[in-house]
């Protein structure tokens, strides 16, 4: 007994000074993208898991390529068996809106709740493509803030080329709300705006998220840990500040947050909110700032708010509201 309390007692112990000598291991457990779920699948076959899909690659930079799925709306499905890349590339043209969408850490874009949101929004008339960024599921590369923003931002671009003008949208969930701000913000630094935000599950800074965590409050109480923190994620170029992101951003908006989240807390998704609120009075705009809140008693949780049978109408109503 004295053996086994004193080994845990030790592995409690060297974690902070694991995280001291190797700070990379944080970057690694936020990403995650080493947890390659669901395993043995092969993702340049979509059509295992999602029908009327095409895999393709884009080559974001020098030596990344990134892979992504473009899954096609209800209207497009009759004609899609047996077409090409460039059909449906060609698609894109046809006006509906567009939407990419940005996932969060760990996995691939084969994760389960992710290619379900994909059937609900293409099943409800819009074009997906859906992301891995570098370092996830078959993109190469290493993962990294900048990295990753660079992925989405390559992606929004060559959409809005193939789009000939239609709306494209991002559709960021959890780690992916940091990324689609990222990405807006630089769009708009380049002299235009996002058509659209949809954030589900956002967070105001991953640091938050990371501090909030209940493996990190077992050792917030240690003198200098959270400091130690703090550094680490600064040494990693790891912020996403979806807060800071939203004090400039004029883009439409829509939260979606359940309040029986478990990894990222409710009151972070209504604090940017209100935060893009202000934004929107201080800029005197009259695009769309909405929230969606989901009862705890719902059971959405983190990953589940595909599940709501009214998402496809909310979807619906918010883009319908920009062409007013």
């Amino acid at each position: 007994m004295k053996r086994a309390v004193l080994f845990l007692i030790t592995v409690y112990a060297s974690v902070p000074v694991i995280l001291y000598l190797f700070p990379w291991i944080l970057g690694h457990v936020i990403f995650a993208h080493f947890l390659r779920f669901p395993y043995f699948l092969d993702l340049g076959r979509p059509e295992d898991v999602l029908n009327h899909t095409c895999n393709f690659y884009l080559n974001t930079e020098d030596g990344v390529s990134v892979g992504v799925w473009h899954t096609l709306p209800a209207s497009q499905w009759e004609d899609a068996p047996g077409k090409s890349p460039e059909w449906y590339r060609e698609t894109l043209g046809d006006g509906r809106p567009v939407f990419i969408y940005l996932h969060g850490n760990g996995a691939t874009r084969a994760m389960n709740h992710r290619v379900e949101l994909v059937k609900i929004l293409s099943a409800a008339g819009y074009h997906v493509l859906s992301l891995d960024y570098r370092g996830f599921g078959d993109s190469t590369g290493e993962p990294s803030e900048a990295g990753m923003t660079s992925d989405a931002l390559y992606l929004y671009h060559w959409v809005k080329k193939q789009s000939r003008g239609g709306p494209v949208c991002l559709w960021g969930h959890s780690l992916g709300t940091g990324v689609a701000t990222n990405t807006a913000v630089k769009v708009q630094e380049q002299g235009s705006v996002v058509d659209a935000l949809i954030l589900e599950a956002p967070f105001t800074t991953i640091g938050e998220v990371v501090a909030n965590h209940p493996v990190t409050k077992m050792y917030m109480f240690l003198p200098g840990f959270e400091s130690l923190l703090w550094s680490i994620l600064e040494k990693n170029n790891i912020v996403f500040a979806n807060d800071k992101n939203l004090k400039t951003l004029t883009s439409p908006l829509l939260v979606l947050h359940s309040k029986d989240d478990d990894i990222v807390p409710y009151n972070m998704g209504l604090k940017l909110y209100q935060i893009s609120l202000q934004t929107k009075k201080e800029y005197n705009t009259d695009v769309p700032v909405e929230m969606i809140s989901y009862s705890a008693n719902l059971g959405f949780s983190h990953n589940s708010i595909y599940l709501d049978p009214n998402l496809s109408n909310v979807i619906g109503k918010f883009l319908q509201n920009l062409r007013q």
